[in-house]
């Protein structure tokens, strides 16, 4: 997450959908009242306790809107990216079994024995995209979702709203892994579509 009072904007960062390229472009406008929580480069801590406490930097509009009120939130322009969920979920098993020669040698046998484990669906870069930009009341109140199939596009329009020059992303971070639909079979399709249906339904993916 970014959090830039100076420039009156939020980004709320969705697991797999750029967010470090994202991050490295804005990050050079930041000013002292801005703060942002990221872990896995260079452990960037919210200077709010609760926040911090959280331990890593996907923080959701939830978590964000218990600590501080709906009113002051308001006075910001939050924005956050999603990707397809089949294309999502497959680029986060590629980057959580990078080291893991089973998912080379089968990605597919791998992502459906690792569905089965509570533990792993639980993992932060497995939550629904809906679960970390819906409100309490079930709403989607953030003011902009850019989609990661558009990502250059969408961030020109964000960089516009918060007033700050159009940049080209780097590529960041990114998991190598085939085409989601080289590696889906219809029965782990199937299974996807049900954990991720919110996604596909608020966020107009056709599965």
């Amino acid at each position: 997450m970014i959090f830039s009072n100076s420039k009156k904007f939020i980004f709320i960062a969705v697991p797999k959908t750029g967010t470090h390229s994202i991050r490295e472009v804005l990050r050079p406008y930041l000013q002292k009242t801005d703060w942002e929580q990221q872990m896995r480069f260079g452990r960037d801590i919210a200077p709010i306790a609760e926040l911090a406490a959280i331990n890593h930097g996907h923080i959701s509009y939830k978590q964000l809107s218990n600590i501080i009120s709906r009113k002051e939130l308001d006075l910001f322009f939050v924005f956050a990216f999603t990707r397809h969920p089949y294309d999502r979920f497959v680029s986060a098993c590629a980057f959580l079994a990078r080291e893991d020669p089973d998912y080379q040698n089968n990605p597919t046998l791998w992502m459906r024995r690792a569905l089965r484990r509570e533990r792993f669906r639980n993992r932060v870069l497995l939550a629904s995209q809906w679960s970390l930009l819906s409100d309490r009341e079930g709403n989607l109140s953030i003011n902009y979702v850019g989609k990661y199939e558009s990502l250059q596009e969408s961030f020109k329009e964000i960089c516009l709203k918060v007033d700050i020059p159009t940049n080209k992303l780097p590529r960041r971070n990114a998991s190598k892994h085939p085409h989601y639909e080289d590696i889906l079979d219809t029965s782990l399709k199937a299974d996807i579509a049900e954990i991720y249906c919110d996604d596909f339904n608020a966020f107009n993916y056709d599965p």
